[in-house]
């Protein structure tokens, strides 16, 4: 998600607007941007690398919700995420995607978790984890996404979630929040 700022970046949030992420270390991070921006062009990778655990909004409050998220992650231990090959979700939607292969469990618990309290998931369809490389691109270039990135694998571990708010057209890091532990730097 672009906009990456210090955590409380956004001075009002937005109650109609609420994400809850993790993102991928800097190196990860980096090679994953260059297979994307290979598929979709220079700057259409503007949205990092990352895996969706809620794209939502809160119920009632704001503050409500992110107290929620602060729970969750301070209850929650770290894990291992391995991705692992490619998959799509079309026809229903045009996306190709890294599978998250292990850490899936932990990335749908924390998802359920975060939707036993005050937090809306707003997607039409089931959550999955897993990584975006292409989206609503032409069939060629989503087929040859797929294909090129077969046989990708890496690991990460999972220490800390992101808490974003949509503000001024983009979404910006709030806090990030360290999985077990107090809010991360």
């Amino acid at each position: 998600m672009p906009g990456i700022g210090q955590s409380g970046a956004s001075p009002a949030p937005h109650p109609e607007s609420l994400g809850v992420v993790i993102s991928m270390p800097p190196a990860l991070a980096a090679e994953l941007h260059a297979w994307r921006e290979s598929y979709a062009g220079p700057g259409n990778g503007a949205v990092p690398a990352h895996i969706t655990l809620v794209s939502g909004r809160a119920r009632h409050s704001w503050d409500e919700a992110a107290e929620h998220v602060r729970k969750v992650a301070r209850e929650g231990s770290p894990f291992t995420v391995s991705l692992r090959g490619t998959g799509t979700f079309a026809p229903v939607s045009p996306v190709v995607f890294l599978n998250v292969d292990r850490g899936a469990g932990e990335c749908r618990k924390l998802h359920d978790e975060l939707l036993a309290g005050p937090v809306e998931h707003l997607l039409d369809f089931g959550f999955e984890p897993h990584l975006t490389v292409a989206h609503d691109l032409d069939a060629g270039t989503m087929a040859r996404a797929e294909a090129e990135m077969a046989d990708f694998a890496a690991e990460l571990e999972v220490n800390s979630i992101g808490l974003y708010d949509y503000a001024q057209g983009r979404w910006e890091l709030y806090e990030e929040l360290a999985l077990g532990g107090d809010t991360t730097a």
